[in-house]
């Protein structure tokens, strides 16, 4: 990793340069435009927010903002951020900024490959936003579409891995190997404290196991596997398959002695390499985890891409992140949905073994589909020529005189240069535009890929060549000479124990879509059954499901930004570079924070980088004791568990009836605690949906006591441009990318949460450009340095085409859509919190809870009902039992805000005929919801309603009707009998 080894500080000043040698990319200011994004992202027009404006009895909207948000909090100035831009211009500034990253051919490894992206999967998954406005499959019945490409995903997985169970995706494969940690140390049945990394890990995986360890009290050992003596009691080990330097060990003998100390073992396993070796389930392995990049999915400088994490059944309970798993519906046919502990975070909140809420479903799905586009012989044949090209590539450099010290190997060679230069080969690769990996003082890696070329192996043998003895500028043979040579020693390269002798890949839907006519319907089918934002509005709280602009999104599929190795040279990624800064700069000036980290990939990344951050800031002040962490009752299930995986203690802090943190047992417990209080976790605008008029007052208790405040940052979009929490108290703040800033949630992932910080902890922010952290950071939270850095492309497009006066109108327009529906449910469904004023944030909380004693409505009816009328429900039963918390967020338009008052209104009326006694309280339209296109075409309609009024309760479903593919699905039924893969399900139903 010394490639690696470039100061922060000169990065930076090399940035600065270009951005004032730039005159495109140094102007503050573009031409006036009259193709202002702001009226495309924002939904209602002038007319209509007065029209909303006259329901709430207010005359503007500056009123009504000055009537929500405390005075005390306001900021009183613009945005001091560059002038909106119209999407074009936008674009070309941005094309500009990627131009200046150079597209090298990596070979450098280190689990992340170049490969090619089937373009039917790029422009129906990736660039479909019918695949990436999808929420997270919590709805199931209209989720059927995504639940089968990840069940899909699993069984793959299940297949390359031999193990018998796996998730749906998890952030990278970093995390993947600290989750794999962290459930190991779980199900230790001894005392166990030390868990065996083996030195042959990838070191971006180290380096995050380390991070994830040190809060547990766990010690990481890092050694050899193979002289490794088991003289310290470990309850876990992580090994490499193959090695980060290419080589394929035996690891039976360490596996059989590791479990004779009672420890699980984790194998992090390349999965196109298990198309030819080995699985590790076939070897004893108790988990396996890795990544599946190379299936598809861009480089995009290390993210997002979807990790695996694959057990034994008998963990299954423990299996960190989510599972799909089979069940039934109402009318006894197969169907899907998340099973088992898939949200236990919020269930056991500090109890829980994690803190992951995401996923990367959409990069799962691209995964899961370049399996079934290739199926079992596409999918080996990849694998194949990428051996054979890398046993071409060995035999050659063995007759230039180069040793290969990493045999057995798939597709990377370890290659020693002995008293010959190291940065000679580095020098000559980077002229020919080529990245190699230097692993040590003497050693150079080569990974191929699924792009690689005879050409490559020519020029990467005259790089090599260039310093041999003798020097010669012609090789004296061609790739043509050593195929054929080496053509039988590929064909039984891998005898036992390392080759496959299992199968994979064997279900028919990776037999069947192999032409792109197939492919197609096949993704289409799926898409269909998946309500997206382009259907309809999602209107759940703390979810801000707003506009994923076009523009915003085409950057993402550019070379310039998707070809790039995360660890290529920094020289080569000035683009990337000037696009972190400009984002960084952009974000701390609406937070009004010192220092901002691009690093964590998902908001449970933010919450945890920002927790240890604070408590790194402790430590260095002598103060390690500092371990209470004050969470107030109404909290996120994440910041309990995040919490606790930061090493703290969880002290819960009251609510009063109006949602808002008790001062006085905040002041009682803060007191309480004072010698030993580390932080509060708090959510602002509030979980429950309002502004807390002592918020600066709440701030300020804790920083009496010592302690430092994190604000959760998923109800930023309530605060960008009015007000800003570095200003009014918060310490660290993370961001979630993927709902405030327009980076769309892609299914259940990707997601991006950085974290922002004030002045003291900016030299404890992750930092992983180094190849050991400094003293001060907290290290690494995620396998990549700037996590899943392709995706900042659209928060930086929103931002540059709002500007800050749009930003501003937006945060203003998402406050009274808010309070519009607020007013419009509010006689039908009481809003249960409100500020001083009656009003409420940017979301508010309707409370069904009479209902089931009026008549025995409960709120899952209320949310299945909902999908009749082509709306997905809100946040169901959270804050509160028994409440629905609605988010309208700025983007949707008064039409479909009324449309979907109209659905909840009409649902109310319904819910009055069970009330009377009209209609039964067990057969009746919601009990029976959604109703499928399928049920309706019985011959006998025994119903108490009539089958229009089950499938056509409102005028404008005539226009277009979204039909739910399921009925009302049996959870209860699937976690009795749990299958997670697409083998057997028949056998279930």
């Amino acid at each position: 990793m010394q490639n690696l080894d470039i100061q922060d500080q000169k990065n930076r000043a090399n940035t600065q340069s270009l951005l004032k040698s730039d005159p495109i990319l140094s102007a503050s200011k573009t031409l006036p435009s009259t193709d202002a994004f702001v009226n495309r992202h924002i939904g209602p027009n002038p007319d209509a927010i007065e029209q909303m404006l006259n329901v709430l009895g207010i005359s503007t909207i500056d009123s009504l903002i000055e009537q929500t948000v405390p005075a005390a909090i306001w900021l009183n100035q613009p945005l001091q951020l560059p002038a909106a831009q119209s999407e074009y211009a936008a674009l070309a500034q941005l094309k500009e900024i990627a131009s200046k990253n150079q597209v090298f051919r990596s070979f450098i490894g280190m689990g992340y490959y170049d490969c090619i992206t089937p373009p039917v999967i790029q422009r129906n998954i990736l660039e479909n936003p019918g695949w990436y406005t999808a929420y997270t499959p919590y709805q199931a019945e209209i989720a059927q579409g995504r639940l089968e490409a990840l069940l899909n995903f699993q069984t793959m997985i299940i297949d390359l891995t031999g193990l018998e169970i796996a998730n749906a995706s998890l952030l990278d494969e970093g995390t993947a190997a600290a989750e794999a940690m962290s459930m190991s140390y779980g199900l230790c049945k001894t005392k166990a404290k030390h868990f065996f990394v083996s030195q042959t890990c990838h070191p971006q995986t180290i380096a995050v196991v380390q991070t994830r360890a040190r809060p547990l009290g766990i010690e990481v050992i890092v050694g050899d596997h193979r002289t490794f003596e088991f003289d310290q009691e470990i309850f876990g080990a992580l090994l490499q398959y193959p090695a980060t330097d290419g080589t394929i060990y035996d690891y039976r003998e360490f596996i059989d002695k590791a479990h004779g100390a009672k420890a699980l073992v984790t194998v992090a396993a390349d999965i196109l390499s298990l198309a030819l070796l080995t699985p590790p389930g076939e070897f004893g392995a108790d988990i396996a985890i890795g990544c599946t990049q190379r299936f598809g999915v861009p480089l995009g400088y290390g993210g997002p891409h979807a990790a695996y994490f694959a057990t034994r059944a008998a963990y299954k309970r423990q299996v960190p992140g989510r599972i799909v798993g089979v069940s039934k519906d109402a009318n006894g046919k197969a169907a899907l949905r998340l099973a088992l502990q898939t949200r236990e975070q919020h269930i056991r909140r500090d109890k829980a073994t994690s803190n992951i809420c995401t996923a990367q479903v959409l990069l799962a799905v691209i995964a899961s589909m370049y399996a079934v586009y290739h199926g079992r012989e596409g999918i080996k044949g990849i694998a194949e020529r990428i051996h054979q090209l890398t046993v071409i590539l060995a035999e050659g450099l063995k007759r230039l005189g180069y040793s290969i010290s990493s045999e057995p190997f798939f597709d990377t060679l370890r290659v020693e240069l002995s008293d010959r230069s190291v940065s000679g080969i580095i020098e000559a690769a980077e002229a020919g535009q080529i990245n190699l990996r230097i692993i040590d003082s003497t050693t150079i890696g080569i990974s191929l890929d699924e792009t690689t070329t005879a050409r490559d192996l020519v020029d990467l043998w005259e790089i090599f060549a260039s310093l041999g003895e003798p020097s010669s500028a012609s090789l004296l043979f061609t790739v043509e000479d050593l195929a054929a040579e080496v053509t039988r020693k590929v064909a039984d390269d891998f005898n036992e124990p390392f080759a496959r002798r299992s199968t994979y890949l064997t279900n028919p839907v990776f037999n069947r879509y192999h032409s792109e006519t197939e492919l197609l319907r096949y993704l289409h089918r799926l898409e269909s059954k998946d309500l997206a934002l382009n259907t309809s509005m999602i209107p759940l709280g703390s979810c801000t499901m707003k506009l994923n602009a076009t523009a915003e999104m085409m950057p993402v599929t550019w070379p310039e930004f998707g070809k790039i190795h995360p660890f290529a040279p920094l020289s080569q990624t000035q683009g990337y570079q000037i696009l972190f800064q400009q984002l960084e700069e952009w974000l701390a000036e609406i937070t009004g924070f010192a220092g901002i980290s691009l690093q964590p990939n998902a908001g449970s990344q933010g919450e945890y980088a920002g927790l240890l951050t604070i408590c790194k800031y402790h430590q260095n002040r002598g103060e390690s004791d500092r371990n209470i962490c004050l969470i107030p009752t109404s909290a996120h299930g994440t910041n309990p568990a995040s919490a606790v995986m930061a090493g703290l203690k969880v002290v819960a802090v009251a609510c009063d009836e109006m949602g808002n943190i008790d001062l006085d047992d905040l002041r009682k417990k803060a007191e309480h605690h004072s010698q030993n209080l580390a932080a509060l976790m708090v959510t602002y605008p509030s979980t429950h949906g309002v502004f807390e008029q002592e918020i600066k007052d709440i701030c300020a208790i804790v920083h009496n006591h010592g302690g430092q405040v994190y604000m959760d940052g998923a109800n930023m979009n309530a605060q960008v441009g009015l007000c800003r929490p570095g200003d009014f108290g918060a310490d660290v703040c993370h961001l979630n990318l993927h709902k405030t800033f327009c980076i769309p949630h892609g299914g259940g992932g990707p997601g991006m949460g950085p974290i922002g910080v004030m002045p003291h902890l900016v030299p404890f922010l992750p930092k992983t450009l180094q190849p050991q952290p400094s003293t001060l950071s907290i290290g690494a939270i995620s396998a990549a340095p700037w996590g899943s850095a392709s995706i900042l492309p659209i928060s930086w497009m929103y931002i540059a085409m709002m500007g800050s006066a749009g930003l501003t109108e937006a945060t203003k327009v998402a406050i009274l859509n808010a309070n519009y529906m607020a007013k419009r449910l509010d006689p039908y469904y009481p809003v249960l919190y409100k500020g001083n004023n009656g009003l409420v944030a940017h979301e508010c909380i309707v409370d069904l809870r009479s209902l089931k004693k009026s008549a025995g409505i409960e709120v899952d009816d209320i949310a299945k009902r909902l999908m009749d009328y082509g709306f997905h429900a809100p946040t169901v039963s959270w804050p509160v039992a028994g409440t629905m918390m609605v988010e309208p967020t700025e983007s949707e338009s008064k039409e479909e805000l009324d449309r979907f008052c109209d659905a909840m209104i009409a649902i109310r009326q319904e819910i009055k005929a069970i009330e009377s006694g009209q209609v039964d309280q067990r057969d009746n339209q919601l009990k029976n919801a959604p109703h499928t296109a399928e049920a309706l075409m019985v011959s006998e309609w025994t119903h108490p309603y009539t089958r229009e009024e089950a499938a056509y309760p409102a005028p404008w479903l005539r226009e277009h009707k979204f039909w739910p593919v399921a009925g009302r699905i049996d959870n209860a039924f699937g976690d009795r009998n749990l299958v997670c893969s697409c083998e057997g399900m028949e056998a279930y139903i």
